[in-house]
């Protein structure tokens, strides 16, 4: 049994996790109780709250003024590359399918403009300590396309000599020169779609990846140097059961990246027409669905990863489990991080940037970006300013999703404000929290116990202020929890 100084006797026995010397052991009745629609809080306030009355003019004001602060932050800068080969069924980002090269090259020199524009904007002595490609499949462009992108954005950013510099890859689409070329330029850290090992689960998903292909691209990012590979899967997906995922699991295990990403597949083909091609009927129910969670987290915590938060898991000696150790976890648009307080420049379509007050996005079509840029505009099209209140409540969301805590006297000598009398409200809304020994509410501090880390989204929404305003919404915004 799971035990913790901090928590009552009378609560030990509703614990829904339990951490022996090698794993978790999840209770199911706790996650089909919180398995419920929620926000991922990626941001704060969500992207469904972005509005189109922050445009071009806001952001760029807001860039000029956050230029010119005495301290200002270094720089994470994500790319959207959105050109696949084929779609995936499952699909929730925002990807163009093309097999016309005109195309990607005309994106390409689109993109080399708004890097021009934001970076014109920018103090040159601003370091970028991290970058991400991100699709889409950015492997979709050739290793010359590749190259001539990359060494363009070196030519007009600051690059701090320990710049975590990754990118998403698709091991079906490489050829002998991918790899070779990411390593050269500097790239470290690399990220393989996998999803599923299981022939049925991949054609009906459209994604053909033989198990073989990605042990080899594996094999040969580790022969050429780089320093972490992180694989992605998907439970949740038609025909998968908890005895068919573990076959892959294990094989996944056996591959042993640095990091995992098992990502939730959320069906929402109101929002994604192209999910309706996948059968609903062949997607496991929710108690099946949970049960490959449960799966997931003890079969990979009981082979030495650590369950770092939300759908990632990391070797002991990985940055993000020390981070995680030292509760000095971030977590932005790209998912967890350590490079707390850089800001966030996002370009090419859809992508989002995240400054210190403000959160821009990008246009979603390939004609309005290329209009706005001909015209000389940032391509914002929605975007969000934070007030007082959302800055104060992102950071408790964020400490609660990164740090499983949060230091009552550091948000006063933070933000000026009584923590029990301004979130009275939302202090009340943990008492089910409390009752089911997921968290303990003491004098100086809230603290997330191992149970409450898998339902942590949940607890979270206490704290947000726009939720009930959200659910009167009569269509969908949210995947569930669990």
């Amino acid at each position: 049994m799971f035990t913790d100084p901090d928590l009552p006797d009378k609560q030990a026995g509703k614990i829904a996790m339990k951490q022996s010397t090698k794993k978790f052991e999840v209770d199911l009745d706790i996650l089909k109780k919180y398995d419920r629609p929620g926000p991922r809080y990626t941001s704060y306030p969500t992207a469904p709250h972005f509005h189109r009355g922050f445009g071009p003019q806001e952001f760029y004001q807001e860039i000029v003024e956050s230029n010119q602060q005495p301290d200002a932050p270094d720089l994470s800068l994500y790319f959207h590359l959105p050109f696949c080969r084929s779609l995936c069924y499952y699909c929730g980002c925002n990807v163009i399918i093309t097999h016309n090269p005109d195309r990607i090259a005309e994106y390409l020199e689109y993109l080399k403009k708004e890097i021009q524009m934001v970076s014109r904007l920018l103090n040159p002595s601003r370091k970028v300590v991290q970058l991400h490609w991100g699709g889409g499949t950015p492997t979709y462009l050739s290793p010359e396309q590749i190259r001539d992108l990359f060494l363009f954005i070196r030519d007009h950013f600051n690059f701090a000599p320990d710049a975590e510099i990754s990118i998403e890859i698709d091991p079906r689409g490489l050829d002998d020169q991918h790899l070779p070329t990411l390593r050269e330029l500097g790239f470290n850290r690399v990220s393989f779609g996998v999803q599923d090992f299981n022939p049925r689960v991949q054609e009906v998903v459209n994604r053909i990846q033989p198990e073989e292909l990605t042990r080899e691209v594996v094999r040969r990012s580790r022969e050429l140097g780089f320093e972490s590979i992180n694989i992605d899967l998907i439970y949740g997906l038609p025909y998968q059961t908890v005895d068919s995922y573990r076959e892959t699991v294990d094989k996944i295990i056996d591959i042993s990246p640095d990091r995992l990403a098992v990502f939730n597949y959320a069906h929402v083909p109101w929002l994604k027409k192209h999910q309706r091609v996948i059968p609903e009927s062949a997607l496991p129910d929710a108690g099946e669905k949970l049960a490959i969670l449960k799966m997931v987290i003890e079969r990979l915590t009981a082979n030495g990863y650590v369950y770092i938060g939300m759908d990632h898991f990391a070797k002991p000696e990985d940055e993000l489990a020390q981070a995680l150790k030292d509760h000095t976890l971030y977590r932005n648009f790209q998912g967890y991080t350590t490079r707390a307080g850089a800001e966030v420049y996002a370009m090419g379509i859809t992508a989002i940037s995240q400054l210190y007050r403000v959160y821009a996005q990008n246009v979603k079509t390939t004609r309005e970006y290329y209009q706005m840029l001909d015209a000389g505009q940032i391509p914002t099209v929605v975007g969000y300013r934070l007030n007082e209140d959302d800055l104060i409540r992102r950071y408790v969301i964020t400490e609660l999703m990164c740090n499983s805590r949060v230091i009552k006297s550091e948000v006063e000598a933070r933000f000026g404000i009584d923590f029990d009398a301004y979130f009275k409200e939302s202090l009340e809304a943990l008492g089910e929290f409390i009752e089911d020994g997921l968290l303990s509410l003491l004098p100086d501090r809230i603290q997330i116990h191992q149970a409450g880390r898998l339902v942590i989204r949940n607890i979270a929404m206490a704290f947000d202020r726009y939720l009930k305003e959200d659910q009167k919404k009569q269509q969908p915004l949210y995947s569930r929890t669990v």
